[in-house]
């Protein structure tokens, strides 16, 4: 931990030296909601959000605020372990080719419906009928199964410090998540407003009692989701074995790692029970195996949590952006970026200046991000990037 600001109801919890103002008064407003808990606790990665800080953690007492979550639910990376020790470039590219023409990227979704099977199920055995969102989106949500999505999402390929060739995944709920969210949101606005909140609606953190309909609707909404996104990941891991093999003959896969980065859980802190928000931050319970992924170009990390009650047992879920995305393309040197990559013989995604938002240079130092939160993890392995496919 780098500071503690204790000028708000309750002490707002930092695990880096410098955050920007925008996203340190957002933090200030989680801090003085009259059903916090504790503290509030924010990421080396944190950055200005849409209510809450991206790489904030916050405990609710009764309540829970669909914008702390986030509009791509479940949002999270996997990866895996192959069996590989090296990997040369023609077989890369064949690898990569063939990953971009079996898995939709952007906003592209399959043209035919993905096996149901696959689906989660409704809440502890309930029809999928019973959720209100969830009921009118199943349909589009199965040709959405198996698909990236697009702004940072990525499927990278990796040499691990271990030796072995990697396989990372970073992808969410699709629309499906962006729409439970959003009827969420707009729904805990209108209920705010008849019941006389005075949380200021400028703040973007209307909230729903868990003991209301609407509250236990969105928990149990957001769940689907959370298993939505996990579903999605898999079934991509799952083609990119198939490609593995189909490229580099027989393969093996070890040690899948899956870890969500935007959620809310009923989690026990400090004795009490609690709804956990993670937005932009993930997980980091003692022995719990994680990722921390970099940015386009730069390193990864699979870590191992150490349990710090301080940070509700958490940590940051990547790098954190430095730049917002129109300032990377407009303030980025392409052939500088670009240059740098091809130097290192990564084969990357950015081929003019509206790429330049998920270059390196828009994000924050990867590895002080993780030198910042060594108290709250510690590293296992550590993934050069060989190769990048972006949405």
């Amino acid at each position: 931990m780098k500071q503690i600001i204790t000028s708000e109801n309750i002490p707002i919890k930092l695990w880096l030296d410098d955050i920007e103002e925008g996203a340190l008064g957002q933090a200030k407003n989680l801090a003085n909601l009259p059903f916090v808990f504790k503290h509030i606790a924010v990421m080396p990665d944190a950055h200005f959000g849409y209510g809450m800080p991206i790489g904030g953690v916050m405990a609710t007492e009764d309540v829970i605020i669909p914008n702390a979550v986030g509009v791509d639910i479940g949002c999270g990376m996997c990866a895996m372990q192959t069996s590989l020790r090296d990997l040369s470039t023609d077989k890369l590219k064949a690898i990569m080719g063939g990953i971009r023409k079996t898995i939709p990227l952007g906003f592209k979704h399959h043209k035919h419906a993905q096996d149901r099977s696959r689906m989660p199920q409704g809440p502890e055995g309930a029809p999928v009928s019973a959720l209100p969102v969830i009921s009118r989106e199943y349909n589009n949500a199965l040709t959405q199964l198996g698909t990236l999505g697009g702004g940072n999402h990525f499927i990278e390929i990796q040499k691990g410090s271990d030796g072995h060739i990697w396989i990372m995944v970073h992808s969410g709920s699709r629309n499906l998540g962006y729409r439970v969210a959003n009827y969420y949101n707009r729904l805990a606005i209108d209920l705010n407003s008849r019941w006389g909140s005075k949380i200021p609606k400028n703040w973007q953190l209307a909230f729903l009692p868990l003991s209301s309909e609407a509250g236990r609707h969105y928990l149990q909404e957001m769940q689907f989701c959370v298993e939505f996104a996990l579903a999605n990941r898999k079934l991509m891991m799952e083609r990119i074995q198939d490609i593995f093999r189909a490229v580099a003959g027989p393969v093996t896969f070890s040690g899948f790692i899956n870890i969500a980065h935007n959620y809310a859980a009923m989690e026990t802190h400090f004795r009490k029970n609690v709804i956990v928000h993670r937005k932009g931050a993930t997980s980091a319970r003692e022995g719990e195996l994680g990722i921390i992924p970099g940015s386009q170009g730069s390193p990864s990390y699979i870590v191992r949590g150490r349990g710090n009650p301080e940070s509700f047992a958490s940590c940051s879920h990547g790098a954190g952006r430095k730049m917002g995305r129109k300032e990377a393309q407009r303030r980025l040197d392409l052939n500088a970026e670009t240059g740098r990559l091809d130097k290192e013989g990564i084969l990357h995604s950015i081929r003019s200046r509206k790429d330049l938002d998920e270059a390196a240079g828009a994000y924050k130092d990867i590895d002080k991000v993780v030198e910042e939160q060594i108290d709250l993890v510690e590293v296992v392995v550590s993934l050069r990037p060989l190769g990048v496919v972006k949405g």
